[in-house]
């Protein structure tokens, strides 16, 4: 009797400690009901951006002088090391030096915006110009209850927070899903957001869509902040007490 009892006792134990309700582990909660949505996100151009810039037309020799380094493109077998020579720094005025224009404002332009402007600069000395523009330095930071927290450099210019989520591979049991905080700064103006991915209707939210250089923080709940409050003895502790209770079935039988 004594005994059913106590694996009564440890079986209650483990579910109290174990259980986590659905509504705060389970994604997009209410998406049956949630209308499809679209979106033309494009990321704006940032201090500190790095921006890969090539120009070309029908006439290579005319779109030359608009490239930093025709010669290390052309003569080069190593195809990042032209890449990188044609790569441009947004300062923290928000501005870039261009061959033959001068100083171009580009912060705040998305990379449509900025090829629109260019082809309009250009149009005096080149027909029908072909501009190819990538922000290349496009990242974030995940911190906190994810599997693999870290810095994580996009492949593309568009990133949503469930894709950045993913590649840290996901959230732990521990993170807080419904309060993750997302910290964007754009032209030195910082903001704090929180954001609910519990609920399907987040994916109209303006934090769907990470900008580069977002970071963003995965708290731990309240079970993880206390049981690291213990102290780094709770292992030693679970196993004094698996000893006792093992004991204790020995002395019952």
């Amino acid at each position: 009797m004594k005994k059913n009892k106590i694996y009564t006792l440890i079986t209650l134990m483990l579910m109290v400690t174990s259980c986590v309700p659905k509504k705060e582990i389970v994604y997009f909660q209410g998406a049956q009901n949630f209308n499809n949505s679209s979106s033309n996100y494009e990321p704006l151009i940032q201090n500190d951006d790095v921006l890969y810039i090539n120009i070309s037309s029908k006439q290579p020799k005319a779109a030359e002088p608009f490239n930093l380094d025709n010669l290390s493109l052309e003569g080069s077998s190593n195809s990042s090391f032209g890449v990188q020579k044609q790569t441009y720094l947004v300062d923290n005025f928000g501005n870039i030096d261009f061959p033959v224009i001068g100083t171009l404002s580009v912060a705040g332009f998305s990379v449509k915006g900025l090829k629109d402007l260019l082809k309009e600069r250009l149009a005096i000395y080149l027909k029908d110009p072909v501009i190819n523009i990538r922000i290349m330095n496009f990242k974030v930071s995940i911190l906190g209850e994810v599997l693999r927290p870290g810095t994580i450099i996009a492949d593309s210019e568009r990133i949503t927070l469930i894709e950045a989520l993913a590649k840290a591979g996901d959230l732990t049991l521990y993170g807080k899903r419904d309060n993750i905080l997302v910290i964007r700064d754009f032209q030195g103006i910082k903001t704090f957001n929180r954001i609910d991915i519990t609920k399907a209707d987040f994916v109209n939210s303006p934090f769907y869509y990470l900008d580069q250089n977002d970071v963003v923080y995965v708290e731990p709940r309240k079970s993880k902040i206390d049981s690291t409050a213990i102290g780094s003895n709770v292992t030693s502790i679970i196993s004094i007490l698996g000893f006792a209770l093992t004991t204790l079935f020995i002395i019952i039988k």
